[in-house]
C-alpha cells in the first residue's frame, strides 16, 4: 500500500527558460538559414525540458520503505523528522548542511525534510530531500513506520 509519492517536476520556467535557445539558434545560424536555426533551436530546448523532466526524482513511502531518488532506505532505520519553509529550508540546504548527508534537492523547490537515520553504520547521518510537501511527507513517514512496528517487534520475540 503506497502512502506517499511525490515526484519533483521541474519548475514551469525551466521551459521558458529552455525556450531561449530558439531565438539563439536563430541568431547562431541566421548567415545560413533562418529556418535552420529555428528547427535546432526548437530540438534543443524540446532536449532540455525532456532532460529535465525525465530525470525528475521520485519521493515514496511505501511498503515499509523511504525512497528518495535512486536510493532507499528501510522506514526500520529512519529516525526524527525536520521540516523546513523559507529561509530556514534555505540554511538547511546550506550553512547548516552536513557534506555527509545524501541530498534529493531541486533548486525551484524551496521547502525541505531532513530525514534522521539510525543506522550507526550508514555514513550518511540523514537525508535532506526537496519536497513541496514536508508535512505531509513527514506525517506519511511517520504513519508508515507504525504500520511497520508490529511487524517488526514479532522478528524480535
Amino acid at each position: 500500500m503506497e502512502s506517499y509519492r511525490e515526484r519533483l517536476w521541474p519548475a514551469p520556467w525551466i521551459a521558458l527558460i529552455a525556450a531561449l535557445a530558439i531565438p539563439a539558434s536563430m541568431l547562431t545560424f541566421a548567415p545560413i538559414n533562418l529556418l535552420v536555426g529555428v528547427v535546432v533551436g526548437t530540438v534543443l530546448a524540446a532536449g532540455v525540458v525532456a532532460a529535465a523532466a525525465g530525470t525528475a526524482p521520485v519521493i515514496e513511502v511505501s511498503g515499509g520503505i523511504l525512497r528518495a531518488g535512486a536510493a532507499r532506505v528501510p522506514l526500520t532505520l529512519v529516525g526524527t523528522t525536520t521540516t523546513y519553509r523559507g529561509e530556514e529550508a534555505r540554511w538547511a540546504k546550506g550553512r547548516d548542511l552536513d557534506a555527509r548527508a545524501f541530498l534529493v534537492l531541486r533548486p525551484d523547490i524551496v521547502p525541505a525534510l531532513l530525514i534522521m537515520l539510525t543506522d550507526a553504520d550508514d555514513p550518511a547521518p540523514y537525508w535532506l530531500v526537496s519536497t513541496r510537501r514536508p508535512e505531509l511527507l513527514a506525517e506519511a513517514i511517520a504513519a508508515a513506520q507504525l504500520r511497520e512496528e508490529p511487524h517488526s517487534t514479532e522478528h524480535l520475540s
